[in-house]
């Protein structure tokens, strides 16, 4: 995500739990508006994505997105550290975004 900002991430973070709340009835959207705006706060400013590039920010930052949607969002969140470092795919710095998800991890206290 070329320039990542607060207000981006901010932004992205909206997207998604407007969406989980689309698609599950029993979210309150509001709840779900509040909780990822509040992990989009700690992680921008715990820094966790300041080491990766464009590509690799915008990987991290939509598998976080879907991560806080699951029923166990520690354990999603820990299965993308895995996959990145087992199989990074397109990513360019795979150990980077393996310890930006776990750096997430921590920061939201997943």
């Amino acid at each position: 995500m070329p320039g990542l900002t607060r207000e981006r991430l901010s932004a992205r973070f909206r997207a998604a739990a407007e969406a989980v709340a689309r698609e599950r009835p029993d979210v309150d959207p509001n709840a779900a508006r509040e909780v990822f705006a509040e992990a989009a706060g700690l992680l921008h400013d715990g820094l966790v994505l300041d080491d990766l590039d464009d590509a690799d920010t915008a990987a991290v930052v939509e598998g976080l997105c879907a991560a806080l949607a699951d029923p166990d969002p520690g354990a999603a969140v820990r299965a993308l550290a895995r996959a990145a470092g087992d199989d990074p795919g397109d990513l360019s710095d795979r150990e980077a975004v393996a310890a930006a998800y776990l750096s997430a991890a921590r920061v939201l206290q997943l």
